[in-house]
């Protein structure tokens, strides 16, 4: 069998990290991968390849950064050629970005099965461009691979058949225990930044509708600026909120107020992550990865695709509509902790890759 996995960007990379293990451990699976360069910056690429243990992508196709239509475009043109040439048996894509989207529809156009790793979230909000990748992806999808029962639940309004299906738990959290020792071993970032655990913490903000919003951006850089006048927080710029921050004037303020790093490695995003008092984040992978190492975390969106972890009081929800809102909600998860009657078993067992290759082998 010859399964075709299209990543590109850093979620993406951790995700393949465990599956592409477990592909490779079997007997008559062949993986051919394929990098779109959505993310190429070597920071937030070859850092992980290297960390994750993931091999060397057989296909780098170096797209880069673009408007949404010109970059999907872009990647679905090149994409196709390498389909062409390999004739894989199975395409596997993960997640909700725009290589996501443009991988799934190449091999639904070539009549290549698709499987969808991280199917069935939503947030309910068409405004994100994540929430229509996603999507999309899902419906044109062979096999969906959905790592909560909300998910399942989600595929079963739109009318996604029983048969495609499979509540497989999350391959993140597949990572996050494989990794889990190995942070501490070979991770210096808490030295080098001279903080102590439990005492910053941790933001990360890059998606569109808050890095191109001047106002929310604002919001948050002023709620964050506000909790730094007690306590570190730690901000690793992710490049589009670096030129964000530029763009409206926010950089001088920001930089005087927060520690800003540069976009970091797997390892010592995993490191900072465990050791935070709270993460503030509007990414959704950041979200589980608090979860997952029992720190508060509070998720700078309108809403989240993971549900779940609001509804346990793992997560505080906090539209960026109001600085005062965002210094109070951090705030709170400074002088509340993590819930202790939190449920710690909504993404599986560690096990989700075996189950992701056990079903494509059987396909």
């Amino acid at each position: 069998m010859r399964v075709m996995s299209i990543v590109g960007a850093r979620p993406q990379f951790i995700k393949a990290a465990a599956v592409s293990r477990a592909l490779r451990a079997r007997d008559g699976i062949t993986e051919v991968l394929v990098h779109t360069g959505q993310h190429y910056d070597a920071n937030m690429s070859d850092v992980f390849f290297d960390e994750l243990e993931i091999p060397r992508p057989d296909y780098h196709l170096g797209i880069g950064s673009a408007l949404h239509g010109a970059q999907t475009g872009r990647m679905l043109e090149a994409i196709e050629r390498v389909m062409l040439d390999e004739r894989p048996d199975m395409v596997l894509v993960y997640g909700d970005t725009n290589s996501t989207l443009a991988g799934a529809l190449a091999a639904a156009k070539l009549h290549i099965p698709v499987a969808h790793v991280e199917a069935g979230l939503r947030s309910f909000n068409r405004q994100m461009p994540e929430e229509i990748n996603r999507v999309l992806a899902d419906h044109v999808s062979t096999l969906l691979f959905a790592p909560t029962q909300t998910a399942v639940d989600n595929l079963a309004d739109e009318g996604i058949s029983d048969e495609k299906v499979n509540r497989v738990g999350d391959v993140m959290y597949d990572v996050a225990l494989y990794y889990a020792d190995k942070d501490d071993a070979q991770s210096r970032i808490l030295d080098d930044l001279k903080l102590s655990a439990e005492q910053y913490v941790l933001a990360t903000v890059h998606r569109a509708e808050n890095t191109d919003n001047t106002e929310r951006l604002r919001a948050i850089i002023d709620g964050l600026s506000g909790v730094a006048r007690d306590i570190a927080v730690v901000l690793p710029l992710h490049p589009r909120t670096r030129s964000a921050l530029q763009r409206h004037g926010l950089m001088e303020i920001a930089d005087s107020q927060l520690t800003i790093i540069p976009p970091v490695s797997y390892l010592d995003m995993i490191m900072l992550e465990k050791n935070a008092a709270v993460i503030a984040t509007d990414s959704g992978g950041v979200q589980k990865e608090a979860y997952f190492y029992r720190v508060p975390c509070v998720t700078l969106r309108d809403e989240t695709e993971w549900v779940e972890l609001v509804k346990i009081g793992a997560n505080r929800l906090c539209p960026p509509s109001c600085s005062k809102e965002i210094e109070d909600i951090v705030r709170a998860g400074l002088r509340d902790g993590f819930q202790k009657d939190a449920r710690l078993d909504l993404y599986g067992d560690g096990r989700s890759a075996e189950r992701i290759v056990g079903v494509l082998e059987s396909a």
